[in-house]
């Protein structure tokens, strides 16, 4: 049996980072379980941002390195939930930075991960440690940060908090009030939020309508492909969710069983057992979702509706994994990449079908838009086209606040244009 080091490394080379880890699964399991609801949801957030560094070497193992030892000191060292740290808890982590336990402190660089031989596969070095002293002389010397290393690692943590905020895990970066009241602050710093026009990337109606009919296209055309494309959008926008509340991750495989009729009223719903910051919600179910799972489960030869407590799982793999901790297996959920990639292949295909009909600069907005959008989109025009209540759509979006779903009130440059572009600056003009 493998030994571990005394605090697990979380993240793999690049090169192995899809592929996940039984070790850190294992790990960041026990962890949801026992000690931080959304440990794993974390993870996978994490997972998602260093994915984006994977052109930059340096870059990558930089974040990586910062991310473990932040996520170890949040889970293992203060069990606490990344929504919960303030600027007085990021002060408590600048101190154990400062003067980490000593056995956590190594001497020389070892890699985070090692090929183990005798079964191929990979494991946490037992001999890593998150932090890396200095010896003189083979003398150890007092640990040391410097202030440049410790503004970097404060600048890394608040570009992470700015990408957990694009994705509504939570409304505030600590990162960034920590150093705008250190020693190091030099000027006033912005605190990003879904007012940003940058932040809030909805799809407009017409773009919205190629994106449904892209779907409905693949679905009829390939449905051994795209009938689960077609749901996965449908219930996305409508129930406005994060693609990471409909993924397989440590601890949690989303199921049939979450659309619940309620006995009494009749009324179906679509529940949501762990979310941004460990709650749970239910959504309202819309008659037009309704028919799209039974569309979807009548394709996949289940009956039309779900059963209590039925253990479908939500998303079944097209073919078997070849690798990974689901190798072998087709009857189990994807994970959040292997759907934001199905996501992206749609939002690209519809986008191909717009420029092709003419419309050119919607077609290359639609491209920039990312999965995250739909659920922009969803609470969007709820409110702006359908009228609902802002108070209904906030129980439904999951929002701590009223504030933030107001937000969602015309709020993109186009619709502020098109409010815009007939006032008059003198409305009794040519009248005598």
């Amino acid at each position: 049996m493998q030994s571990l080091p005394p605090v697990i490394p979380l993240f793999d080379s690049i090169q192995y980072l899809d592929e996940g880890n039984p070790s850190v699964n294992q790990h960041l399991a026990a962890m949801t379980i026992n000690r931080v609801n959304d440990a794993a949801l974390v993870y996978e957030h994490a997972v998602d941002w260093l994915s984006e560094q994977r052109f930059s070497e340096n870059n990558y193992k930089t974040y990586r390195s910062e991310l473990t030892t932040f996520l170890h000191w949040c889970f293992d060292v203060e069990g606490i939930s990344l929504s919960e740290i303030n600027r007085r808890m990021m002060n408590r982590y600048v101190d154990y930075c400062l003067d980490p336990p000593t056995e956590l402190i190594a001497y020389r660089n070892v890699a985070q991960f090692v090929t183990v031989k005798e079964w191929g596969e990979r494991a946490p070095n037992p001999l890593w440690r998150p932090f890396l002293g200095k010896k003189e002389n083979d003398q150890i010397l007092p640990y040391r940060l410097s202030d440049k290393a410790l503004k970097t690692k404060i600048a890394i943590l608040s570009a992470f908090y700015g990408y957990l905020i694009n994705e509504e895990y939570t409304e505030r970066n600590p990162a960034m009030m920590w150093m705008r009241y250190s020693r190091f602050a030099s000027q006033p710093m912005r605190q990003q939020s879904l007012d940003d026009d940058e932040s809030i990337k909805s799809f407009s109606e017409l773009q919205w309508s190629y994106i449904m009919s892209a779907a409905e296209k693949m679905a009829n055309e390939q449905p051994e492909q795209h009938e689960r494309t077609l749901f996965l959008v449908s219930l996305m926008y409508s129930c406005y969710l994060r693609i990471s509340e409909v993924a397989a991750r440590p601890g949690f495989s989303p199921v049939m069983g979450q659309f619940r009729r309620d006995a009494h009223s009749g009324v179906w719903g679509f529940f949501i057992p762990i979310s941004k910051g460990g709650k749970r919600r239910t959504v309202a179910v819309s008659n037009q979702l309704l028919s799209a799972l039974e569309r979807y489960r009548n394709y996949l030869g289940l009956p039309s509706l779900p059963t209590p407590n039925e253990n479908t799982p939500l998303f079944l793999r097209h073919k078997a994994a070849g690798r990974g901790r689901d190798a072998g297996l087709r009857n189990a959920n994807l994970g959040i990449r292997q759907l934001r990639d199905e996501i992206n292949y749609l939002i690209n295909t519809a986008a191909d079908l717009a420029q092709d009909d003419g419309f050119e600069q919607d077609a290359q907005e639609m491209r920039q838009m990312t999965p995250h959008s739909i659920r922009h989109t969803g609470i969007t025009h709820d409110i702006n086209l359908n009228g609902r209540p802002l108070s209904h759509v906030q129980a439904d979006a999951g929002h701590d606040s009223i504030d933030t779903t107001s937000q969602y009130l015309h709020t993109t440059k186009t619709e502020r244009h098109e409010t815009a572009v007939g006032k008059l600056i003198n409305r009794l003009r040519g009248i005598d």
